[in-house]
């Protein structure tokens, strides 16, 4: 019992990353984790879960907060975001998986030479790495991307699939050091500053921080492109998956003519379930459909913000907070004046024109914390590294050229 109780106990000060670090703080939330999700695929398991859960949850915060994955190394700072936010997904999947009275069902399977028979070990392991829940009960309603890659073989759709991944990677690194050059000394920085320049006119300022808003989702794209396209690679030539079972993430958010067909369809939907659970649900059985919908954009702010914590303690929740509930009333205000018809060319000027506006306050409170100035392990390996820079300071320079002008 003592053991256990030492386990769980909360740290109160962080250990570097080890071999041993890393089994005694991560693998416990891991285990608890696959643990629940055996547990819910069984009829009558429920007793267990609950007592399993608040363990679970012990030992995910004890990792979050007593791993220090950068090795006390301010620009590998990211990766205590990536163990953070794991070990809040873990918290929060389980307790999805603790109070659900049935069990889940797999109701599509892998096809061609794959064994069609359930497999507990495999839907498990398949429960725990599926946030969007692909061919679970549980995910009625998911839009899922029409396929780009070539199916034919597992070997041409990986072949397929890592050049694309190659190719975000290359993005991501050109547009990291883009945005870094309008203000290396402040944004670009790990200190943070704000994007909107006070020393330019308005017109011109919010010009500027546009661009860098807009920049800036592009990097967030490519980053979870490049992200995703490696594990699909790793899933289907080592792990033997189908390309059926590694759908797209995205499908050109770019394109979308409506705010609701950019964040249910377009935009990826990894965290939908969870921001339904924790506040589409709850608010919808208050205040019915408006309150569902503003209930999951509310969560996803609050979670976006417990993101931006580790970088700046004293970022203020509002920041994250309103740019995701003004998304929520966008799309209201959308279907009362248009209900579904939201369309064409008018429809995807009042989309871009919605997100860039309170795109601006989102990318602004993530400037702050200095997560724009944090380290790309891209950046110094792209070839048109410096002329990209050069570019960019040529064009900040016109604009406070111009801004200078009687």
């Amino acid at each position: 019992m003592l053991p256990l109780l030492d386990g769980l106990r909360l740290p109160t000060t962080k250990v570097l990353l080890t071999t041993e670090s890393f089994a005694s703080r991560v693998f416990p939330p891991l285990a608890c984790s696959l643990a629940t999700a055996f547990l819910v695929l069984l009829p009558g398991t429920q007793p267990v879960r609950i007592v399993l859960w608040p363990i679970t949850a012990s030992l995910a915060f004890r990792a979050a907060t007593s791993l220090d994955m950068s090795m006390e190394q301010p620009e590998l700072a990211f990766l205590n975001i990536q163990l953070q936010i794991s070990m809040f997904l873990i918290v929060a999947r389980t307790l999805e998986w603790t109070v659900q009275t049935k069990p889940f069902v797999r109701t599509a399977r892998p096809s061609s030479t794959d064994v069609p028979k359930r497999n507990l070990v495999l839907d498990t392991i398949d429960l725990v790495c599926n946030l969007r829940g692909c061919g679970w009960d549980w995910s009625q309603g998911l839009y899922i991307p029409p396929e780009t890659h070539p199916t034919s073989s597992r070997l041409a759709f990986a072949t397929s699939v890592l050049v694309s991944g190659l190719k975000h990677l290359f993005l991501s690194g050109v547009i990291h050091s883009a945005m870094k050059s309008f203000s290396p000394d402040t944004f670009g920085s790990l200190d943070g500053g704000t994007i909107f320049d006070d020393s330019l006119p308005p017109h011109l300022r919010y010009l500027r921080s546009s661009i860098i808003a807009t920049l800036y989702a592009f990097n967030i794209y490519s980053l979870l492109q490049v992200g995703y396209e490696i594990t699909v690679v790793i899933c289907v030539l080592i792990l033997r998956q189908h390309p059926d079972q590694c759908p797209p993430s995205f499908d050109s958010p770019w394109c979308a003519t409506s705010l609701r067909e950019f964040w249910s369809r377009r935009w990826h939907q990894w965290f939908r379930r969870m921001f339904i659970f924790f506040g589409g649900n709850p608010l919808y059985l208050l205040f019915g459909r408006i309150g569902g919908v503003m209930g999951a954009f509310l969560v996803s702010g609050f979670i976006h913000h417990l993101v931006l914590l580790p970088f700046d303690p004293s970022s203020e929740m509002w920041r994250m907070m309103l740019p995701f509930g003004m998304m929520g009333i966008g799309m209201v205000i959308e279907r009362a004046v248009a209900g579904n018809k939201t369309g064409g060319w008018m429809g995807w000027v009042w989309t871009m024109c919605w997100l860039v506006l309170w795109g601006n306050v989102m990318v602004d409170g993530c400037a702050r914390t200095g997560t724009l100035g944090g380290s790309n392990v891209f950046d110094s390996a792209t070839p048109v590294r410096q002329p990209i820079e050069r570019l960019v300071r040529t064009f900040d320079e016109y604009l406070h050229a111009i801004g200078r002008k009687p």
